[in-house]
């Protein structure tokens, strides 16, 4: 692909040219694999999503629908591959028979499944009605009588509850926002609409954050899933009072959103479904759209071409055209049991800034730099209570979490690490867990388990967690350039019990250092296995032994892209000023102490910096 304008784009020298051709690009790819009328398209894959192989294929179509409608609509109407009549016909095989089943029949080869047996359609009627939406002028309006009633029948279930308790209520507020504009069963949209918004409402807890369902699940899907669809909705209709009431929202959680993206364009590899990959971009773009985001247009366009580039440029569509399921190449352990051949195409979110006209500034401003590329910055994020730390001499971009809840027994990777980054990934199941702290009983490390969060300031957060019964254990994270400090207050554990600290999975193009600061009698390097990241990787580790009473553990880490960095040592004198405090004096900065609480559980005494 030639690449654009170097002037105006001379970080990513991506245009909207580029954008428009990849889009292209990817649309043509699926078409081999569309059933004769053009109702599924089954993609290629050995392993079909838990929903059966018709709702894959279901799935394909409505994603791969909503990349055409942003490239259509975005062109004006203007549709050079004939992108929108082959969904058309598709529209009109699919809902000629709704079967209930999500298993591809020869009685009914191209029909789609009905949302109340096989509830992913749920799902992917959001993406066909906003498709809808987008494209009325030049789809919609052409379509005949019979294959609009069809395709109205067929999206109307959407609108009632949603079957999962979580973002999924937005996807009956995106189809009731369809229904409105074209004047179908209105009262019931609007109170699907009011219903929605109201559920979500009980989920919000400032600063732009949302938490992903009744519970402290906070992820990438805050920012392009919660925000996305109520901004998105509010647009369309013109509903200035819905944008100025979400439209700050999405201005606040972009202030931390943006920070999240290393200098090379990674985003980080936090929580579930991270093979939707530059969906991630989506909502820099819907707030440049918007006008409701902190960043300037040319920092907008820098963001999300440097993501979409990150990922084509390390593999992320295979010699096929198609989009596979992982992260750069296929990587099977980022994917959950609803993920399928077409699960990826959702990452046609972040092609909503073809949307912008094509003199918008956005498009036509030069590139600027990004957050991680001004200064080394550490914020902290009050609502999920995580810190994010980054570093202006390579880019790179840590998040440290005090205050995901996701995970309930055991530990899940994408969640209850105490640490991410744009260059590294987690370990997974199998090999031993990278930046965990645990006891070994019986020689087994313990897992984390949810973390309550216990408080923040400037430059740390706190956490406990429960590893075992009877035993509790206090966490502290703060941080200062490329150092870390980690702290473990453990509470009930018999003397003499081990415990283990593990740092960052790393291969050789980065560096990672763990050093032992208190609490702590020896140190390995573990072979700890594939990640996201690297085909290999080691992880250092500190171990030591709990004392009668409490038990603190102290280390200092760190993370670069730096050559030849100097050790973290250096970068911090941390003091142990008491059974359960310290006191960090950061080279070049500020001291920074540290109270981890022995109380008792329910009555936790947060840390404090000073």
């Amino acid at each position: 692909m030639p690449f654009g304008n170097q002037r105006s784009s001379s970080y990513t020298r991506w245009t909207r040219d580029n954008w428009e051709a990849t889009a292209d690009q990817l649309l043509l790819a699926v078409r081999p694999h569309a059933s004769p009328r053009r109702g599924l398209i089954n993609l290629p894959g050995k392993r079909p999503s838990s929903s059966g192989p018709r709702s894959d294929g279901l799935e394909a179509f409505a994603r791969t629908f909503l990349l055409a409608a942003f490239r259509v609509a975005g062109a004006d109407g203007h549709d050079p591959h004939g992108h929108l009549a082959r969904y058309a016909e598709g529209l009109t095989a699919g809902t000629e028979n709704p079967v209930a089943t999500g298993e591809l029949t020869a009685e009914a080869p191209e029909s789609w499944p009905l949302m109340a047996d096989v509830r992913q359609a749920v799902v992917e009627s959001a993406s066909i009605a906003l498709a809808l939406r987008l494209t009325r002028p030049w789809l919609w309006d052409d379509l005949d009588e019979h294959t609009r009633h069809r395709t109205v029948d067929w999206l109307l279930p959407a609108l009632d509850p949603s079957p999962v308790d979580n973002n999924w209520w937005l996807f009956g507020l995106t189809v009731a926002g369809f229904l409105q504009d074209i004047g179908i069963e209105t009262d019931r949209a609007r109170a699907t609409i009011d219903r929605s918004l109201a559920r979500i409402e009980e989920w919000y807890l400032g600063d732009g954050w949302y938490s992903d369902g009744p519970n402290r699940a906070f992820d990438h899907y805050n920012a392009w899933a919660l925000h996305f669809y109520p901004v998105l909705h509010a647009h369309l209709a013109g509903d200035q009072k819905l944008l100025d009431r979400y439209g700050p929202r999405l201005y606040a959680q972009l202030e931390a959103h943006t920070r999240l993206f290393d200098a090379n364009g990674a985003p980080m590899p936090y929580g579930r479904s991270l093979t939707y990959r530059f969906a991630a971009a989506s909502a820099p773009w819907l707030g440049a759209l918007t006008g409701r985001t902190p960043l300037t247009p040319g920092a907008t366009r820098r963001l999300a071409s440097g993501t979409l580039r990150h990922f084509l440029d390390r593999g992320a569509v295979g010699d096929d055209g198609l989009l596979s399921l992982g992260w750069y190449g296929p990587y099977e352990p980022v994917l959950q049991t609803y993920s399928g051949p077409a699960s990826p195409y959702w990452a046609s979110k972040g092609f909503i800034g073809l949307l912008l006209p094509a003199d918008h500034p956005a498009w036509t401003d030069p590139e600027e730099p990004l957050p991680a590329e001004t200064q080394d910055a550490v914020t902290t994020l009050a609502p999920p209570n995580m810190l994010i730390q980054s570093t202006v001499a390579d880019g790179l971009v840590r998040l440290h979490n005090h205050g995901s809840n996701h995970v309930t027994a055991g530990d899940d990777p994408g969640y209850a690490r105490f640490a991410y980054s744009t260059r590294t990934g987690p370990t997974t199941d199998g090999d031993p867990a990278d930046n965990h702290f645990a006891l070994l009983i019986g020689g087994v490390p313990t897992t984390r388990g949810p973390a309550q969060p216990l408080g923040h300031g400037p430059g740390w957060a706190a956490s406990e967690h429960i590893p075992a019964p009877g035993i509790r254990v206090v966490s502290a994270t703060a941080v200062h350039g490329r150092a870390e400090v980690r702290a473990h207050l453990v509470v009930g554990a018999p003397e003499g019990t081990p415990v283990r600290q593990t740092g960052w999975a790393t291969d050789h193009r980065v560096t990672a250092q763990l050093h032992p600061v208190h609490g702590y009698d020896s140190a390995q390097e573990l072979a700890t296995g594939p990640t996201l990241a690297a085909p290999r990787t080691r992880t250092a580790a500190l171990e030591g032994r709990t004392t009668a009473g409490e038990s603190l553990f102290v280390a200092l880490a760190s993370l670069t892209a730096e050559p030849a960095p100097t050790p973290v040592a250096t970068l911090a004198d941390v003091r142990i000023t008491g059974p359960s405090t310290l006191r960090v004096t950061w080279r070049n900065g500020p001291t920074t102490q540290l109270f981890l609480s022995p109380d008792e559980p329910n009555e936790p005494k947060e840390p404090k910096e000073q």
